[in-house]
């Protein structure tokens, strides 16, 4: 098939023409973005230089950090400019490549959680074989399936667009290269294609999103051997974990899990999986976790006390 393209950027209508929402886009989404980073630093930091970085849940809780960075600086930034000027484009290449990033990493974080969602298995169904099992070279190839799958999945939704002629309107109704908008405004019959990102993205996302309700359910059921307070700890894990993966797969199901073509309500719930969640997550996974806040104090307030004592 030849690959081709007469135009050379894409106008982007955004969230909104109207000045004043543009102001408080402007402002809340510099605030998700700034809570997104510093939320994500902190737990990078505390896993590094506490007991928790010896443990597997926590191995995988700070590359799911550092993906979540990367995944919305893929939007965020752009938007958030984009607020304050009047003509909102992005490149050609640009937006193939913004395309292939969000894709990438929106598949190593979904298949990261579903490595949590195993690892959460294995330490409340088999605790006695949990360290053998989830060893630290397992947890290595497992983060290394995780970069691959992102790398196969992304690299086969860009092939797919890239061979599609667009050399006519070039308005995308969305504040970023979505695919559906970019199937939209192509130059030819894109119903095959369309067909073929649902395969790639919406039933693999449902697949995944399956396996790991059965995980949870497994665990569950395995709980019900467990003491009350053994109950309780596990669940309280385990609830942080479900809360991310409802808040990111459920937009993102909704997304790419229907009809080739485009719908009014897309952009809220791009909002979602793109900034509104990612922006949760750091939030979750402190507020939620004993662990974490324990760890939390003691790195802080040593690296405090420390400080105070150089001074």
């Amino acid at each position: 098939m030849e690959c081709k393209k007469n135009i050379s950027e894409f106008f982007l209508m955004g969230l909104s023409s109207k000045q004043n929402i543009q102001v408080f886009c402007f402002m809340f989404f510099s605030f998700c973005y700034f809570t997104i980073l510093s939320g994500n630093v902190l737990i990078l930091i505390t896993i590094r230089w506490s007991f928790l970085f010896n443990k597997p849940m926590y191995y995988f809780l700070s590359h799911l950090s550092s993906i979540d960075i990367c995944y919305t600086s893929c939007v965020t930034p752009k938007l958030i400019g984009d607020m304050l000027v009047r003509r909102k484009t992005i490149s050609y290449e640009s937006c193939m490549l913004q395309v292939f990033a969000m894709h990438f990493f929106g598949m190593i974080e979904i298949l990261i959680l579903t490595t949590m969602a195993f690892d959460r298995c294995v330490a409340i169904c088999r605790p006695l074989h949990y360290m053998v099992i989830m060893s630290r070279s397992r947890c290595h190839i497992l983060m290394w399936v995780s970069w691959v799958g992102g790398a196969v999945h992304s690299f086969s939704q860009v092939f797919m667009l890239i061979c599609l002629p667009f050399c006519g309107p070039n308005e995308l109704d969305n504040y970023y290269c979505g695919i559906f908008p970019l199937l939209k405004v192509a130059c030819t019959d894109t119903y095959i294609t369309g067909v073929l990102v649902v395969a790639n993205s919406g039933i693999v996302g449902s697949i995944i999103f399956v396996l790991l309700f059965g995980s949870y359910v497994v665990i569950l059921f395995t709980l019900r051997n467990h003491s009350a307070e053994g109950r309780r700890k596990a669940l309280s894990t385990c609830g942080s974990h479900i809360t991310v993966v409802v808040l990111f797969f459920g937009p993102s199901i909704f997304a790419y899990l229907r009809p080739p073509t485009t719908f009014p309500e897309d952009k809220i719930f791009a909002l979602f999986y793109t900034i509104i969640a990612p922006m949760f997550n750091p939030l979750i996974y402190t507020l939620r976790n004993t662990e974490m806040k324990n760890a939390m104090k003691k790195v802080w307030c040593q690296k405090t006390f420390s400080g105070e004592k150089q001074n």
